[in-house]
């Protein structure tokens, strides 16, 4: 790991990341009991992706996200009552109960949404960036997609015209080593996505996924790039979930039968928050206490999230009829 970063930011990504843990391990268990309806696509064991890329990004950057969204809204600053209720379908919630778990936004804090269609978000993104080209503001747009969606037409037509055009989007595969319950070397005949960079003329780059510091000094050097014009990149960042693909989807999902041996030893034995939880213990001052006491703070803000939606209410029958388009 890097030991350039300032121990501040490593604490502020520290508690991006155990906050994203915190809710999904809830939100998982609160799934189980039968609370939440629809389905549920945890971001376990990728936390240092999402908390790592967003702490490099100011909050007019845009970001774009996937069907496992709650945690790159919670890395870009989004309000864990408003996600949570909107698990639970309540008008508290950011789509106002409406959308549920695939469907999470929040414009102020320059997260364009989550995407239940793989590769969908990706031709968002470049839009995002196509508009601050065109404008001079120096933002930076961030998509966030999988190893399945880089199969997508939707992924190759956006990374073309957003290199042609020089477009100031970071294009961010979380490769977690599955597109749904297929392993990527089922799935293309390539080992590096990165690679596929080289086809469009722009820079490829493969970071670790589980190492959050590696993650955000990698993205807050090509932010800097990228604000200066100098055209779009493809990050790889490997990493692992701990979890399914999502929850309670086919019984036989929850022993994840699917899964490759050797990655699955991996994806057991490795863990993100534990990596940045012992960087910092090593590289800087921060005690054991001051870890414990942001676990603890971010434990009891997900429990509160949790009574604020129980609390909240349902929408009522006219609710039905607004937001919509005819």
């Amino acid at each position: 790991m890097n030991c350039t970063v300032a121990k501040e930011t490593l604490l502020d990504i520290y508690t991006r990341m155990v906050t994203i843990r915190k809710f999904e391990e809830k939100a998982g268990a609160i799934f189980a009991q039968g609370q939440l309806n629809g389905f549920l696509h945890l971001y376990v064991g990728e936390e240092a992706v999402g908390a790592g890329v967003c702490a490099a990004l100011n909050d007019d950057d845009y970001i774009v996200s996937t069907h496992r969204g709650h945690g790159h809204l919670i890395a870009k600053g989004g309000d864990v009552n408003k996600i949570m209720a909107e698990l639970y379908g309540k008008v508290t919630g950011y789509c106002k109960g409406k959308g549920g778990s695939m469907h999470v936004a929040d414009f102020s804090k320059g997260m364009l949404g989550a995407c239940g269609i793989v590769g969908g978000g990706i031709p968002i993104a470049v839009g995002a960036a196509l508009s601050s080209k065109l404008q001079g503001t120096r933002q930076v747009a961030v998509t966030f997609f999988g190893d399945g969606a880089s199969n997508e037409g939707s992924f190759h037509e956006s990374i073309n015209f957003a290199a042609v055009q020089k477009l100031p989007v970071i294009f961010l595969v979380e490769n977690n080593g599955y597109g749904e319950f297929t392993p990527q070397c089922r799935a293309m005949c390539i080992e590096d996505i990165a690679d596929r960079a080289k086809g469009y003329g722009i820079p490829g780059v493969i970071v670790d996924g589980m190492d959050a510091v590696a993650v955000y000094t990698t993205v807050a050097q090509w932010v800097e790039k990228l604000r200066n014009g100098e055209g779009p990149v493809l990050i790889e960042a490997k990493t692992h979930r701990k979890s399914g693909h999502s929850e309670g989807e086919v019984a036989f999902l929850d022993g994840q039968p699917y899964r490759l041996p050797e990655e699955e030893k991996i994806a057991k034995e490795t863990d993100c928050i534990d990596n940045l939880r012992q960087y910092l213990l090593a590289n800087t001052d921060a005690t054991q206490a001051d870890l414990d006491a942001i676990d603890q703070a971010a434990a009891k803000k997900i429990e509160d999230a949790v009574e604020f939606a129980k609390n909240s209410p349902f929408p009522t029958a006219e609710d039905l009829f607004t937001d919509t388009w005819v």
